[in-house]
């Protein structure tokens, strides 16, 4: 296995992100928690099925922004920077992931 060389992937995997970038993603997944504890509460109160599913559809769309947010600072920093180096694992990372996403 090649030497991970990016700046923004350190040898114990972990991602150094800048300020704004975690504020953004800390965003997104606060948006989401809050629709999460809404479909809770909608099945609590024994609400209309179709309209829990609306929610749902709605939560599930907000955690594929957060995936399609992360993703895309993953391949502009990590991927991007260990094929500069000549290491193509975290393509097969990226790929396996993609698997699992899809």
């Amino acid at each position: 296995m090649a030497t991970k060389y990016s700046p923004c992937c350190d040898s114990d995997r972990h991602t150094q992100r800048n300020d704004g970038e975690k504020r953004k993603l800390i965003h997104r997944l606060n948006r989401l928690e809050g629709q999460i504890r809404g479909l809770r509460g909608m099945v609590e109160a024994d609400a209309y099925c179709v309209d829990i599913l609306t929610q749902s559809a709605a939560a599930a769309a907000a955690l594929n922004g957060f995936n399609k947010e992360l993703m895309g600072h993953h391949i502009r920093g990590c991927v991007v920077q260990d094929l500069k180096h000549g290491d193509d694992t975290s393509v097969e990372e990226l790929i396996g992931i993609l698997h699992k996403l899809m």
